[in-house]
């Protein structure tokens, strides 16, 4: 009897208020990188799903209504089981105090929209294999 090969897909969350950017992220990163995605299109249904579902990484626009992308950031980073999933901040605004905010805020890369599908597939794809290498603690 043949071997069935089992594949692990990984699964990622896009966040974005604008359908069409969810949407253009979406094929980009399930084209490029053959991952599975889910969409949110609020702050509140991003929180929702990121406290019922831990993802492998998560794809977050910066400008939304409500709490907005530091918001949910910070409520991921603070309590979820995606308190140390790969966070990508999206975002048209490119100052470098915006950027090191979302840094310290616990954001794994920033990308200013309009994004680069290849700078985007190899920084997602970065932020996986780094999460699945196990870590070395410096002594």
């Amino acid at each position: 009897m043949p071997r069935e090969e089992v594949t692990t897909r990984h699964r990622m969350l896009i966040v974005d208020d604008e359908e069409s950017m969810r949407l253009l992220l979406a094929r980009i990163l399930s084209k490029g990188l053959k991952v599975e995605v889910q969409l949110a299109g609020t702050c509140e249904q991003a929180l929702r799903l990121a406290e019922s579902y831990a993802y492998d990484a998560i794809v977050l626009d910066l400008l939304m209504p409500g709490i907005g992308g530091y918001g949910v950031l910070r409520e991921i980073r603070h309590s979820s089981p995606n308190a140390a999933t790969p966070v990508i901040m999206v975002s048209q605004v490119s100052e470098k105090e915006t950027i090191d905010r979302c840094m310290a805020l616990g954001a794994s890369a920033y990308h200013v929209k309009p994004v680069r599908r290849a700078e985007l597939i190899e920084t997602v794809k970065a932020q996986l294999a780094a999460r699945a290498k196990p870590r070395i603690l410096a002594r």
